[in-house]
């Protein structure tokens, strides 16, 4: 397993560096974002949305409610908020099992809530804040998708 450790003083580089990831995934790959409330979670998503071509980053939003948003451009990307979910009886209204079976980047923020068992390529994504705008973004690439070097 590969790990990057990457600082960001402002949303823009957050999203920039999302921008980075998303131009080097290909589907199908499981992102798994972690951090806590307001690390940066949905703005890197946006980056790396916007960088697999898949939706503008100003249409990019937290799925907090709606649990599962669905972009597709020049790539299918689906971003999933397990945050609000109660128990797997809710997990399993999502849908997921569907979206596994799709050639697609599923970007999942709150993992450490349920378990999500696929074959697909994963990255994890940790969040953690350093001050009111610096966050630290560690990225871990179990599968080398990323060629992190």
């Amino acid at each position: 397993m590969v790990s990057r450790d990457t600082l960001t003083q402002s949303s823009e580089e957050t999203i920039q560096q999302g921008r980075e990831i998303g131009a080097r995934l290909k589907p199908p790959v499981l992102v798994l974002l972690s951090g806590e409330l307001g690390a940066g979670k949905t703005t890197l998503t946006k980056g790396i949305v916007s960088g697999l071509g898949a939706a503008r980053e100003d249409d990019v939003t937290s799925p907090t409610f709606t649990l599962v948003h669905r972009y597709a451009g020049a790539a299918r990307v689906y971003h999933v908020d397990l945050y609000r979910i109660g128990d797997f009886h809710d997990l399993e209204t999502l849908g997921l099992e569907d979206v596994f079976s799709e050639h697609a980047v599923v970007i999942v923020e709150w993992p450490e809530r349920f378990t999500l068992r696929t074959d697909w390529p994963v990255v994890r994504i940790h969040l953690s804040h350093i001050s009111e705008n610096a966050r630290r973004i560690a990225v871990s690439d179990e599968s080398g998708v990323l060629s992190l070097r």
